[in-house]
């Protein structure tokens, strides 16, 4: 699960990127897109589950249209990415909710060949899986709350914002969460 932790080290400040992508630098954009959007899946997986690529896709879109006029440094700007994020993903629930879909079986898919590592790739693809549905396990306030706190690396006052709560119970529900995902989680016998 350490591969889902976000370390503020990890974030860097990309703020120069933030200010030449609003100006439509596409290489400044690739690298916030970059930066931004493992710990955006893993938050969407958290939320919706296997839609998650399509609603993170909705999100870019939005964030595209909208970088103009988005003002801010990259705090701001991972912030404003999660709000969009959340945004689509409540939209996309509600759209399910109408209009459930019915599930195309993988077999009927051709796969494309990759040049990468698949079995290196399968590997992370289960721990990272598996992490993301003990954190969806939790109640929703819960996961919501470690998934904007420890995956996106968010600050308690920034997750607040976007749940319409206070720091104090987004802290509260965040250290709940993680408690009781320490509880779930086998412990190493190394």
């Amino acid at each position: 699960m350490t591969d889902l932790l976000v370390e503020p080290a990890q974030l860097g400040d990309l703020t120069a990127a933030v200010e030449a992508a609003r100006d439509g630098d596409e290489s400044a954009f690739r690298e916030l897109f970059r930066a931004v959007q493992p710990p955006l899946l893993r938050y969407l997986r958290g939320l919706i589950g296997e839609d998650a690529e399509d609603v993170a896709s909705e999100t870019w879109l939005q964030v595209c249209r909208d970088l103009p006029r988005f003002s801010g440094d990259y705090t701001n700007f991972r912030a404003w990415t999660a709000t969009v994020a959340r945004h689509r993903a409540l939209d996309h629930a509600r759209k399910m909710r109408r209009r459930p879909s019915v599930p195309v079986p993988v077999e009927t898919l051709a796969d494309l060949a990759s040049g990468a590592d698949t079995a290196h790739e399968a590997a992370d693809a289960v721990a990272t899986g598996a992490a993301i549905a003990l954190v969806a396990s939790l109640p929703a306030q819960q996961a919501e709350a470690v998934l904007l706190r420890v995956v996106m690396g968010l600050d308690a006052e920034t997750v607040g914002r976007i749940l319409g709560k206070r720091p104090g119970a987004v802290r509260t529900a965040a250290y709940r969460g993680l408690r009781r995902l320490a509880e779930l989680v086998p412990e190493d016998p190394r």
